[in-house]
């Protein structure tokens, strides 16, 4: 059974081109306008989807954590609670966000971190449902967004196999729509840290799901390796500019960034190829200029019979090739050669 998924009306499968999101989490800073031109730069950088984080805090958190003092330089609050609360999108602007990027054409949906956020994405009829690394042993949640029976795309920062395992086998009996993704939960990650042959083991382990990267890695190169690797969904954290207040802002990509990712992905999947080795018309130019061919050494008269001083190879190539030397030594030539004159086997004897 080969392994595909459809998110919207993209279909993501071992032939396509990289599904890529561009994780915008809480990077527009709790302003609608600044997630709208966050949408926009995704979109013109070619990314296939924006993906935004919901939460219900109230829910989420215990009320010591929602409570607790934010002293930080990013802190949008005097507690955690009002710090989360002012980044938090509720209904009226995902409903704008919704309409903004059906006008755009680009795919949105969001993670959702909690029963009540699992639902409101869900009045929404969002597309696809993420869920996040820490929720990957939450299986009472994962088999109730599961129920929705959209697409799945799950994270699997700090697990183990039998970790993720458990999640796969929570859902796939309920929606078989699934993606895993591998992902280091570390923010930023570095190459070392982010093992990217596991996408081998899960392509092996999960043949039905589609698998993919959740890259946190500051560079692009990464997920061109992933790629190569079988990952056919690239999440990277996307921001307007890297300054901006925030803990996501500094391993996010800028627009620059995303575009490039996005054109080199594209290039993996067509430079793969087909496997199959063969010559190709473009080569035919250079590889004349480059190649050799069988030429008479010095001038040779008729009835020669040739030696390895008769014959060299010399450059351009469209004679015999070099490979044909041995069929040529030894044999009697019909006709007289003048120096860097081709040879043939229709000279000899």
């Amino acid at each position: 059974m080969s392994r595909s998924l459809t998110i919207a009306s993209r279909v993501i499968d071992d032939d396509s081109d990289a599904f890529v999101i561009a994780e915008i989490g809480h990077n527009h800073q709790g302003d609608l306008e600044t997630a709208k031109k966050l949408f926009k730069a995704a979109k013109e950088c070619g990314a296939d989807a924006v993906k935004l984080q919901k939460r219900d805090n109230r829910a989420l958190f215990t009320a010591e954590i929602y409570n607790s003092p934010y002293i930080s330089e990013n802190s949008y609050g005097k507690t955690y609670g009002e710090h989360r609360e002012y980044l938090e999108f509720g209904r009226e602007e995902y409903l704008a966000l919704r309409d903004y990027a059906r006008e755009l054409d680009i795919i949105m949906f969001a993670t959702a971190f909690d029963f009540p956020s699992a639902d409101f994405l869900a009045e929404l009829d969002m597309p696809a449902f993420k869920m996040a690394s820490g929720d990957l042993t939450n299986t009472p949640l994962l088999k109730h967004v599961a129920s929705f029976g959209k697409p799945m795309i799950i994270s699997t920062g700090g697990a183990t196999l039998d970790d993720v395992r458990r999640a796969h086998d929570a859902i796939m009996p309920i929606n078989p729509q699934l993606a895993i993704l591998q992902c280091t939960a570390a923010y930023p990650c570095e190459p070392q840290d982010m093992n990217l042959n596991v996408i081998r083991t899960f392509r092996q382990t999960f043949p039905r799901a589609v698998v993919g990267l959740s890259d946190h890695q500051s560079g692009i190169a990464m997920a061109t390796v992933a790629y190569v690797l079988g990952a056919r969904i690239i999440e990277k954290h996307f921001t307007l500019n890297r300054a901006w207040r925030g803990t996501d802002h500094a391993f996010s990509l800028e627009p620059i960034g995303l575009r490039k990712l996005v054109r080199d992905l594209r290039r993996a999947r067509v430079a793969l190829g087909d496997g199959v080795k063969r010559p190709l018309e473009l080569e035919e130019p250079p590889l004349f200029k480059m190649g050799k061919k069988l030429v008479a050494a010095r001038a040779l008269a008729a009835g020669t019979v040739l030696g390895p001083e008769d014959v060299v190879a010399k450059s351009p190539g469209g004679g015999l090739p070099p490979y044909e030397l041995d069929n040529l030594l030894g044999r009697r030539l019909k006709r007289e050669l003048a120096p860097d004159q081709e040879i043939s086997f229709a000279d000899l004897e």
